[in-house]
Formats: C-alpha cells, sequence, structure tokens
C-alpha cells in the first residue's frame, strides 16, 4: 500500500511568530482527526522557523520538511543550508526541483541531480517536483517536459534509492494562479508518470510511487481530486497558510 501525503509548502511566508501560531493551531485541529496508518501530513516553513517548529509539532501528527537544500554537504558556500543542516533541524523531507526554483534560480537538472543525492546521504525523502509550464501543454509537449525532468534528475538512482522518492507534479500555469487541473488531467499526468516509472524501475516500484498533485488545491476540491486512483495527496501552496488546511488533510483521510 503506498503512502498518502498532504504536505504544506509555505514558501516565503510568515514571521517566526505568526507561523508557529499557525502550525500551532493546525497541530491542535489535527488533534481531533485519525490519520489511517498510509497517511502524513508535512508542512515545509520558511527555514527560520524549523527548529520552533519541531519544539511546538506532534511529531506523530505532522512532519517536517524544508523547501531546498544545498547540492554541497558542507564548506564555504555562504548562505546555503545543507541538508545535513536540514535534518539536524528535525526535517524528515526536502522539497527539491519546485518550479520556482527551476525558473528565478535556474536550477537544472543536473543541480537537482546532486541535491536529491544529498537528501538521500542524509536519510531524508525528496519530494522531487515536476511539472510543465502553459506554453508546453497548449503545444501538447507536456508529457515531454514531465517525463524529461523525472528521467534527467531521478533514473540514474538505484532501485533502492528510488523507492525512497516521492513525485509531486505541479502545472505551472496552476500554481498561484486560482486555475486547477480538472481532476481528469491530473489523473492522466499522474497515470503517465507511474507508466515512465514503470518502464525504467518495474511493477512493484512504481504500484508504491507515491505522486502528489500540486496547484491550486483547496477544501472545495481536495476530495474529488484525491480520488482520482493515481493521485496520492497534495503539494498545497496558499491553501496550507490557513488553519483549514486541516479540512484538506480530512479529504485525503475519506
Amino acid at each position: 500500500m503506498r503512502k498518502k501525503i498532504v504536505a504544506g509548502n509555505w514558501k516565503m511566508n510568515t514571521g517566526i511568530k505568526d507561523g508557529v501560531a499557525l502550525v500551532s493551531d493546525i497541530n491542535k485541529e489535527l488533534k481531533n482527526v485519525t490519520l489511517p496508518s498510509d497517511v502524513e501530513v508535512i508542512i515545509a516553513p520558511p527555514f527560520t522557523h524549523l527548529t520552533f517548529f519541531e519544539q511546538v509539532t506532534d511529531r506523530n501528527k505532522i512532519n517536517i520538511a524544508a523547501q531546498n537544500c544545498a547540492t554541497e554537504s558542507e564548506g564555504a558556500f555562504t548562505g546555503e543550508i545543507s541538508a545535513k543542516m536540514l535534518k539536524s533541524a528535525g526535517c524528515s523531507y526536502i522539497i527539491v526541483g519546485h518550479s520556482e526554483r527551476r525558473a528565478y534560480y535556474n536550477e537544472t537538472s543536473d543541480i537537482l541531480v546532486k541535491k536529491t543525492e544529498q537528501v538521500l546521504k542524509n536519510n531524508m525523502t525528496p519530494i522531487f517536483c515536476c511539472g510543465e509550464k502553459l506554453e508546453d501543454r497548449k503545444s501538447e509537449n507536456h508529457f515531454n517536459i514531465v517525463k524529461n525532468q523525472i528521467s534527467e534528475g531521478l533514473f540514474h538512482l538505484s532501485d533502492d534509492d528510488f523507492t525512497r522518492i516521492v513525485i509531486a507534479y505541479e502545472p505551472v500555469w496552476a500554481i498561484g494562479t486560482g486555475v486547477t487541473a480538472s481532476k481528469e488531467q491530473a489523473q492522466e499526468m499522474h497515470a503517465f508518470i507511474r507508466d515512465i516509472v514503470f518502464r525504467k524501475y518495474g511493477k512493484d516500484i512504481s504500484d508504491n510511487l507515491t505522486i502528489l498533485y500540486g496547484g491550486s488545491v483547496k477544501p472545495a476540491n481536495a476530495q474529488d481530486i484525491f480520488s482520482m486512483p493515481d493521485v496520492d495527496g497534495g503539494l498545497i501552496g496558499g491553501a496550507a497558510l490557513k488553519v483549514s488546511f486541516v479540512d484538506i488533510v480530512k479529504a485525503i483521510c475519506q
């Protein structure tokens, strides 16, 4: 049985005081939610919040993720934060290759290979992001884009290492725009991703791969999207900055 995940990516939002208050409220609401054994809740706050979050969250209810990490393990890299440091701050997951990192910071597949390896080396789980821009979908090149992102970023991994990966499909045209891919569009791409993984790694690994959908998921549409057979949860942006994030968690539990 593959894992189901609802992960909140807070991006560059909230100060420490407000962030701690919000996660404390989410944690309080989750006390009333019975999480099935195959469901995990993750929150990825800004780096500045991490050590505070470890102190105020029930780790049986909320896992902590980082939004990014360095390509190197240590050294003279001013301003960078290594996977090893993030592990020591309580992180269990690290987001790798979010579309905003690819677009604004020119993160290439070669860079993402290094970051993924750092996460795995430090016994954490990479949440590897992929997704096409609007022009790619309009030109019907979206499958090729996603296939290349995954194959270039992940297909160097051994079978054992690949079993530790979570993939998040985020159509760039649906991030922060209020536009959401239909549940059929999400299912189509998730099934495609599972198929290319099957062709590389076989049925057992592809069947157990967790694939998340990201792109304007909110309480009103979460249950519909999560009902699709190859959608195993969501990587949530703006809707994760409200206590009603818990309603999205409840949707994956149904």
